[in-house]
Parts: C-alpha cells; structure tokens; sequence
C-alpha cells in the first residue's frame, strides 16, 4: 500500500482550501461541525496548519463568516446595479438576501457565534454589509438614511426567515416564501418610481 505525497499548497491556497471546506461542514452539517479538526480532516491537512493559518476555531469561523459575507455582499450589489440601470423586479435582491442567510449558511453561523459568545466573528459580515451600503449610497447622504432602513429590515427579516421561517409558515398556514415576498412588496413601494 503505498501513499500518495500530499501536494504542497501555498498559504493562500490552504487557507482557500480551508474555507472551502469550513463551508461545506457550515451546509452539510451545521455550523457546530465547523471545528479546526473537521476542516483538516476534509483537506487533508494537520490542525496545527489550521491554527497556523487562522488561530483558533473562532478565527476560522470569523473567516468563514467574512468570505460568505463578501460573496454574498458582491452579489447583492451586481444586483442592485443592475436594477438601477434597467426595470428590475426587487425580488431578486430579496431572494439572494434570503438565500445568503438560509441556504449559504448565514443565519446558522451568525446565530452559533451569537450563543458560543463569538460575537466578534460576526464583525466581518456587518462590516460587508456597511460596504455594500456605502457603496450603492455612492456618497448620496438623503439616500443612506432611507437605504440603511432597508438594509435593517430586509437583513433582519432574512436573518429570521433563515431561523424561524419555514415552522412559523407551517404553524400559520402560509406559503414557505411568504416573508420573502412581503419583503419584495417592501422594497418596492421604497424604490422610487422614475
């Protein structure tokens, strides 16, 4: 039985790998199963090479939450450009909002800092948020105000739908993508007609 060396990785390629990794336990398993030892174990990788790179358990979640954060945070903004340069239907940054927190893992990870006493971790994601908003203000200061407000109430909505979303529909009788479309509706009424 002979083993296969390990390919050497540059730094930025483990650290990549890592995170790839980290997102998958995030989605397969929940965010408890993001632990420096799972995420060697799926790369083939030492912990120490882990601790090297990201220093503790809470390092990596923190970098986990800042590169989910940033993909997601480009996206919306595609979106929100694209809107503004055609007759969009709010829907889609709704959608990709929601998405970001249900389905790429957003809502569980926030929330599993919030409880293990990680709040820092979460910095990365509220300061992609702040980004994003800068950047669709554009330095506008009469639109940030109102643009902040919506900000709050799509991320908080999407951060219970992730959370609470499908029980709470189920216990009142409506459809699973209620509080998504009330958030479009939302949107649209803000979007000022041109």
């Amino acid at each position: 039985m002979s083993t296969k060396p390990r390919r050497r990785l540059s730094p930025e390629e483990s650290r990549d790998a890592a995170l790839e990794a980290a997102r998958a336990l995030l989605l397969e398993a929940g965010p408890q199963a993001v632990t420096l030892k799972a995420v060697a174990a799926r790369i083939g990788r030492t912990h120490a090479n882990l601790l090297h790179h990201f220093g503790s358990a809470a390092g990596l979640q923190k970098a986990l939450a800042a590169s989910i954060a940033d993909t997601v945070t480009a996206k919306i903004g595609a979106a929100v450009l694209r809107a503004r340069s055609e007759d969009h239907d709010p829907r889609e940054i709704v959608d990709l909002t929601f998405d970001a927190f249900d389905r790429e893992g957003a809502g569980a990870l926030a929330s599993w800092m919030i409880l293990t006493g990680n709040q820092d971790a979460l910095d990365p994601i509220m300061e992609a948020i702040h980004r994003l908003v800068d950047q669709i203000s554009d330095g506008h200061g009469a639109e940030a105000a109102p643009l902040h407000e919506e900000t709050l109430q799509l991320t908080l909505m999407a951060l219970g739908d992730a959370l609470l979303g499908a029980p709470m529909a189920r216990a009142l009788g409506l459809p699973r993508d209620k509080a998504r479309e009330m958030a479009a509706a939302q949107l649209r009424k803000s979007v000022p007609e041109s």
